[in-house]
């Protein structure tokens, strides 16, 4: 018996060293609780998944719209994201006689969430038919703004309250968890919505849709029930809390480095101009299913954890932040080449491992230049560079995004027009610009991150390991 356990033993202290959340629970926060309230990840991660896999690749193949229309509608939620910092400000300082400051948003936020994608599947149906088209983009917009502010707000007052819950010791790896909870809802959203829509119909993607708006109100439900105490004296009426613009001229003024938020900037967009176009590739070039391109998202998530895993790792021991954002690039230019070539040779497993690249790639990146964003932040302003980090990433990959699927069908009704030399006039001409622009831009990121590693760092034994949780959170 004892010999069967010493195995067990060495096999969980070694799953620990790897896993940033491995003791994430406590006394005040016990384990159960705390991955009930990771259940809010889990409803964002399906609605990501819909957003950003299912619906491009089923609106632009089956339903023929155009795919700078899809992409514009995709990059709508991810504008709101600037205004996360003013989200956490203000439940920062709600002002309630309930005693409640977490609650309100999360619950506004699922309610919008669940309004969106109620409305959504009908609203994208009127895009088919044309004389219902100009009505389709209208409903299309309000049901993506909608979801997409649902999923802001849900998200940023969520990871609040764990922040609340948890002690200041233990909220690294509490936050850590609910980010691993938010990949894990994400790879199985995608794999059980592919296998929904093996079969598509429209009435199909209806139900898909709807299931997962009545999820949503479901899960969050249950992850927010008796989670946050009432406290009338952190929502006094009138008690005297600083004003956003306050903070926000205090932060603005901490010596920014612009040339970090460059680097940011370009990278997001480096990785995001593909969002909308990942999945309508494998379904229009290499004849994928409905099913299997959905698996596309799942193989990113998976990537994307490995890079949470991986960086959480380097960065307890010390590592560079910037020399792993760095890496994160190379992994990107990496994925987007072997994606390049997974046409003409006519491989899905050289697509599914461009994917799941992309995700390790982004996840590496997106930590790195986060934790150096925090590491020149005052402590006292430390939410705000979070959420300056978010704006500039969430509005380049909009941007990104919108302009992918625009390139694409600029470039694609040119190349089957004949205006190309007879090598590049194929159906794959659109995609594969749009790879090859995202190469350079990330080469470009690059070039603008080298002059930053190793400047600002501690060097030597004097360096503490970088706790990794809510700072260090890629949202």
């Amino acid at each position: 018996m004892a010999s069967n356990s010493a195995p067990s033993v060495k096999w969980i202290q070694a799953a620990a060293g790897w896993l940033p959340f491995a003791d994430a629970a406590s006394a005040d926060l016990p384990l159960p609780r705390l991955l009930r309230l990771a259940l809010f990840q889990v409803s964002v991660g399906m609605a990501m998944v819909l957003l950003n896999g299912t619906l491009n690749r089923v609106l632009i193949v089956e339903l023929n719209a155009p795919a700078w229309l899809i992409a514009v509608l995709i990059a709508v939620p991810l504008l709101i994201a600037p205004f996360r910092a003013l989200i956490g400000h203000r439940s920062d300082t709600h002002r309630s006689v309930l005693g409640w400051r977490r609650v309100p948003y999360i619950w506004f936020g699922t309610m919008m969430q669940f309004g969106g994608l109620a409305i959504m599947p009908f609203a994208l149906l009127l895009l088919g038919r044309e004389d219902t088209f100009t009505l389709g983009i209208i409903s299309s917009a309000a049901a993506f703004l909608l979801t997409g502010g649902g999923i802001h707000t849900t998200q940023t007052a969520g990871l609040a309250l764990a922040t609340d819950l948890a002690p200041e010791d233990k909220r690294p790896r509490a936050v850590a968890l609910l980010y691993v909870m938010l990949l894990i809802g994400m790879m199985f959203s995608a794999f059980a919505i592919g296998g929904f829509l093996i079969d598509f119909t429209a009435t199909r993607l209806v139900q898909v849709i709807q299931g997962a708006a009545a999820l949503t109100l479901v899960l969050n439900v249950i992850a927010l029930w008796k989670q946050e105490a009432r406290n009338k004296e952190l929502t006094a009426p009138n008690r005297e809390t600083p004003a956003f613009g306050t903070l926000w001229r205090a932060f603005i003024n901490d010596g920014r480095n612009a040339r970090l938020l460059t680097a940011i900037g370009i990278g997001a967009a480096g990785f995001a101009m593909q969002d909308a176009l990942l999945e309508p590739y494998g379904g229009e070039i290499l004849g994928l299913s409905v099913g299997a391109t959905t698996g596309l998202t799942g193989a990113w998530a998976a990537g994307a954890l490995l890079g949470f895993l991986l960086s959480g790792r380097s960065l307890t021991k010390g590592g560079d932040p910037l020399r792993i954002a760095g890496m994160g690039l190379v992994a990107g230019v990496t994925a987007f080449l072997l994606i390049l070539f997974a046409a003409p040779f006519g491989s899905v497993a050289m697509l599914f491992g461009g994917a799941t690249a992309i995700g390790l790639g982004l996840g590496l990146f997106s930590v790195g230049t986060l934790i150096e964003a925090m590491s020149i932040a005052k402590r006292e302003t430390a939410g705000l560079a979070l959420g300056v980090w978010g704006a500039v990433q969430a509005s380049c990959a909009g941007l990104a995004i919108a302009l992918g699927g625009v390139i694409r069908d600029g470039v694609s009704s040119v190349a089957m027009a004949g205006d190309l030399a007879p090598g590049l006039a194929t159906r794959a001409s659109g995609y594969t610009t749009v790879y090859c622009i995202e190469i350079v831009l990330l080469l470009a990121g690059l070039i603008a991150l080298g002059p930053l590693v190793g400047r600002h760092r501690k060097s030597g034994n004097d360096e503490a390991p970088v706790p990794f949780g809510l700072r260090e959170f890629p949202t």
